[in-house]
């Protein structure tokens, strides 16, 4: 028998309350496999292991205080250790701890959250948002979404049309359904994905599929254009709907010119797709708005949600269905043979209702829109000057830069040097919480950073930028 395996808590435990960190690590590796990980070479490493958090800060087992520029996974908008949060959770577990919505049954706080959803919701028409379907993540509400596409089209007499477009580097989630939807190649690779009738057209990536002397605004309209090409191929009446995230996140931070969405409208209109707008990380002020889909002038018919619903506090998630699928489900629909047991989790909805109300309170969507999210922008923008950086952006309270060996040209790195996770070593031991994805880093700052908080994110993420340009020199990876 391993012995990790029955280590009794308290010897997990130093004096002052500290974690004892090898202990922890051994029982990790002989019990805890962690997704999107690579056991065998964790094993090794062995895992880091955090022990608490406050405001935008976390601590590990061995007492470093980290800036969590990331917000755990992108979601902890109201920051860490907030009270109001906890307390609503306790109140609703000793009220009523949990209970189904199957068989005509509902409960008080997930009724309240979604007529709050709703409420929130801006205005679109004949697609305006005044229903809500309760999961417990991202990846279950975009297979929700494949589920209720189809099923709207069954209902109207055209069950023809199953295929649903996404984009290349997109991500869903890891489910079947929603890792088909997405379109990252390795995960593609595992599990003979796409599952059929979910196909891809490329990304919006300015950078690095823009062509000479083609400018943002062009650009967009020609991004845009490959969903046309694609129906077109596929023909109109195969295809159901169009999903894509109004900034791509784990992509690394795609920010689509102006000209995109409004194009990537007029297609889904002319041919009659549902529009399905992915905003599991933009949602809930990330962009500045409380839903993304405003911010772009998109008028999607769903709109999958979790993530900053809840501040990460537990797990939900969910689709806002538009009036016009609504209508469809509701009027024609009878049965509609899909949920699940934590659909509207009464405790999940009474902390979603009580983050909902901070934020509020606080203002932090206006916060991000007017105040922090321009000072971001202005901050971010200076990395431009840095000899790595080819670009930097953000939108909102997201940001990525691309890491580059020749400004001029654009060159980049070969993709084996793994720039990228040399520069994230380089911010996890300077005390930064920053992601790598590939050559780009981004981040997705809680959203109740102040001015003063961004200035030590800037100094950290800069000394780790000259950090990574001194070992790309020495390594002889540049002149």
């Amino acid at each position: 028998m391993n012995t990790t395996s029955v280590i009794a808590p308290a010897a997990l435990v130093r004096r002052a309350g500290q974690v004892d960190t090898q202990a922890i690590q051994a029982l990790d590796s002989a019990h805890f496999l962690h997704p999107f990980t690579d056991f065998k070479d964790m094993n090794a490493r062995g895992s880091r292991i955090m022990t608490h958090a406050d405001n935008i800060y976390v601590w590990d087992s061995e007492g470093k205080k980290v800036l969590d520029a990331m917000s755990g996974l992108w979601c902890v908008n109201a920051g860490y250790a907030r009270k109001e949060l906890a307390d609503a959770a306790h109140h609703q577990m000793m009220t009523l701890p949990y209970y189904n919505a199957f068989f005509q049954t509902t409960n008080v706080p997930a009724v309240q959250l979604a007529a709050k959803l709703a409420a929130l919701a801006p205005k679109v028409g004949e697609r305006s948002f005044e229903h809500v379907f309760y999961s417990s993540s991202g990846s279950e509400s975009n297979d929700t979404n494949v589920r209720m596409v189809r099923r709207y089209w069954d209902l109207l007499g055209q069950p023809q049309r199953k295929v649903i477009i996404g984009r290349v580097n997109g991500y869903h989630g890891s489910t079947m359904a929603a890792a088909s939807l997405g379109g990252m190649s390795g995960m593609h690779a595992q599990g003979d994905l796409p599952l059929p009738n979910i196909t891809h057209i490329g990304q919006p990536y300015f950078f690095e599929d823009g062509l000479a002397g083609e400018t943002e605004d062009e650009f967009g309209l020609r991004a845009a254009g490959w969903l046309e090409q694609k129906i077109l191929e596929l023909g109109a009446d195969k295809v159901a709907a169009f999903i894509g995230e109004p900034v791509q996140g784990a992509g690394g931070v795609i920010i689509p010119p102006a000209t995109y969405w409004p194009e990537i409208q007029r297609i889904v209109d002319k041919y009659g797709i549902l529009l399905i707008s992915d905003e599991v990380i933009c949602a809930f002020g990330r962009l500045g708005h409380w839903f993304a889909y405003e911010k772009f002038g998109m008028k999607p018919d769903l709109v999958t949600f979790a993530k900053g619903v809840t501040s990460g506090y537990i797990p939900l998630g969910g689709v806002m269905v538009g009036n016009r699928v609504a209508k469809v489900l509701i009027e024609l629909g009878g049965d509609f043979n899909h949920g699940y047991t934590y659909s509207g989790h009464p405790v999940a909805c009474a902390v979603a209702l009580a983050n909902l109300e901070l934020m509020e309170r606080e203002q932090l969507v206006q916060r991000v829109h007017d105040d922090i999210g321009p000072y971001l922008a202005q901050r971010f923008a200076e990395l431009k000057a840095h000899p790595l950086v080819g670009d930097a952006q953000t939108c909102g309270f997201v940001a990525g830069l691309v890491l580059v060996k020749n400004k001029a040209n654009k060159e980049r790195f070969a993709e084996e040097l793994g720039v990228g996770m040399l520069c994230r070593g380089h911010c996890f031991g300077n005390g930064l919480i920053m992601r790598a994805v590939g050559d780009r880093m981004i981040i997705a700052p809680p959203l109740v950073m102040t001015h003063a908080q961004i200035d030590e994110m800037m100094a950290l993420i800069l000394k780790c930028l000259d950090l990574t340009l001194a070992d790309a020199r020495k390594s002889g990876w540049l002149a």
